[in-house]
């Protein structure tokens, strides 16, 4: 099967990150997107996260019913700091005959270079650039060094050739929490599931 990984903090989910999902689906030809929440993005360990239990369950509501959508809580299980290298040496180990797809959007492809084992990654899977359309230039990201000389000029080549045009949606997961924290709607940003479910718990109205 052809997966595609798709790790973040879904913090929470919104209807950006389903469009990057089904976009690179259906233009990578996807058999299946697997959802990685992050126990402790590298990143983002001097802010504190909404529960992991919380986030996983919305990301479950959240794709719900789609059948080329699953969730994967085996970060959260890990716990400490979420190494995208530790998630693919797993799942290549379980399933070895699956070709693994890392799904990157400009930001993340941009500091790829620096994450741990970049080079491992690569051996592991194939990256699938996603460029929001109208926004982002992925062919000049992958231009420059040092992603060009982590890539060498085959792959950066196949990169910008292979990427998966999205639909530019200007939504954040920092805003969504910004609003819910001044009581402000975030209807149509997230599903309706997701939103009653922030509601009922009680998510992000304190401040982070």
């Amino acid at each position: 099967m052809r997966v595609g990984i798709y790790g973040g903090s879904f913090d929470p989910v919104h209807i950006g990150h389903l469009l990057v999902a089904e976009s690179c689906r259906e233009q990578a030809r996807l058999d299946c997107v697997l959802f990685v929440p992050a126990a402790t993005p590298p990143h983002k360990q001097a802010r504190q996260l909404a529960p992991g239990v919380d986030r996983l369950a919305m990301l479950t509501l959240a794709t719900g019913g789609h059948p080329a959508f699953e969730v994967l809580g085996a970060e959260l299980d890990r716990r400490g700091i979420s190494w995208t290298v530790d998630t693919l040496e797993a799942l290549a180990a379980e399933s070895p005959k699956d070709s693994l797809h890392l799904i990157l959007g400009p930001d993340a492809l941009a500091g790829f270079p620096g994450w741990r084992d970049p080079a491992r990654i690569l051996e592991l899977a194939t990256p699938l650039a996603v460029e929001r359309a109208g926004i982002d230039d992925i062919r000049a990201l992958v231009a420059g060094q040092p992603l060009l000389d982590l890539l060498g000029p085959a792959r950066a080549q196949a990169l910008a050739d292979e990427r998966v045009i999205c639909p530019a949606v200007g939504i954040r997961s920092s805003q969504i929490r910004a609003a819910i924290r001044v009581g402000h709607t975030i209807r149509y940003q997230t599903p309706a599931a997701v939103d009653r479910y922030i509601a009922t718990h009680g998510l992000y109205r304190s401040p982070e």
